[in-house]
């Protein structure tokens, strides 16, 4: 039983309608047919995270990495088979994603209450919500009734999901393809208020940003020094990381627009939006008024985020479980 309906849409140079979404899912989809979703979601994530606050971050890019690539259809839950071996998990944008074992709780529990009922996708934006109300981050309403998917492709990821070497017109395209505008990329940017990057990915950011043996010139002196301090050249294995927030890192809150307005960004990508005059301005805005619509906002892009809808045509199901499609056994 499913509130899902598929509505047909026109996709024109790669942009995919996600607004149009906005009545097909809805969070009172399982008030009837699976009560306690909610409510599951909520305390089974609460858990993990109370035993691990890294997870918050770690499952809310989960989130965004799936919706980026093919919708919010839980593609990127899927594990590689014999006959599919490079799915959307195994590629290098998703190769540090941590949190599916949130995700296989929760199903597994709305299996035994509701089988066949809640799918995978749903699960994914409902726990991710979750984790980040669990370290005092902003709450947004789920709308609920998606579908997931059957295909996951490392080729998707690779193409689609926006890079931290990305320059400002490449990040406002990633999101503008999927209907996402320049206010949803520096809001959900903001996102890097918590979590961590790791050493690897800036590595040449910090010694050998044109081939030259020198350092990217936006990144402020000190703070230069500091993660080459804390990221030697020698290290390249991926154990090794900084906080992308490096005044309050496990608080969500909007220090992160202050340090990039400082030079102090971890990635390229952070560091473009100051060239931007748009996203530019809400980063001085947050920063002069102390976060003062940052949460709002926040919430009102996530909302927006997880409503971008399944590629046209595609075949999609409720999941038994999120690692395999229904027929793999």
């Amino acid at each position: 039983m499913t509130c899902f309906k598929l509505y047909s849409f026109m996709a024109i140079l790669a942009m995919v309608v996600t607004m149009a979404n906005a009545n097909k899912f809805k969070p009172s989809c399982y008030k009837h047919s699976c009560p306690n979703v909610e409510k599951i979601s909520k305390e089974i994530t609460e858990q993990f995270v109370k035993n691990d606050p890294t997870l918050a971050p770690a499952l809310l890019r989960m989130n965004f990495h799936d919706c980026i690539v093919r919708g919010c259809e839980g593609s990127i839950l899927l594990d590689p088979t014999p006959s599919n071996n490079e799915t959307e998990k195994d590629t290098v944008p998703n190769s540090t994603i941590r949190g599916y074992e949130v995700v296989d709780a929760i199903k597994a529990e709305l299996e035994k209450q509701c089988p066949s009922v809640v799918s995978c996708a749903d699960v994914l934006s409902l726990t991710a919500r979750d984790a980040i109300v669990a370290i005092n981050g902003p709450y947004w309403h789920v709308p609920l009734g998606r579908k997931d998917g059957k295909i996951s492709l490392a080729s998707e990821a690779l193409a689609n999901i926006p890079s931290p070497f990305a320059n400002i017109s490449t990040l406002k395209q990633n999101f503008e393809a999927v209907g996402l505008t320049s206010k949803d990329l520096v809001v959900l940017s903001g996102a890097h208020t918590i979590g961590i990057g790791h050493c690897f990915i800036i590595q040449r950011r910090l010694y050998n940003f044109t081939g030259k043996l020198d350092t990217d010139p936006t990144i402020e002196p000190s703070y230069a020094e500091y993660l080459k301090y804390k990221c030697p050249q020698s290290v390249s294995d991926r154990e090794s990381f900084v906080p992308m927030d490096p005044i309050s890192p496990p608080v969500f809150d909007e220090k992160y627009f202050s340090i990039v307005s400082q030079g102090k960004g971890l990635f390229q990508s952070d560091a473009a939006l100051l060239d931007d005059d748009y996203t530019k301005s809400y980063l001085e805005y947050q920063v002069s008024y102390y976060g003062a619509t940052f949460a709002k906002d926040f919430a009102e892009s996530m909302t927006k985020m997880i409503q971008i809808g399944p590629l046209p045509g595609a075949e999609l199901e409720i999941r038994k479980t999120c690692r395999v499609v229904n027929n793999y056994y």
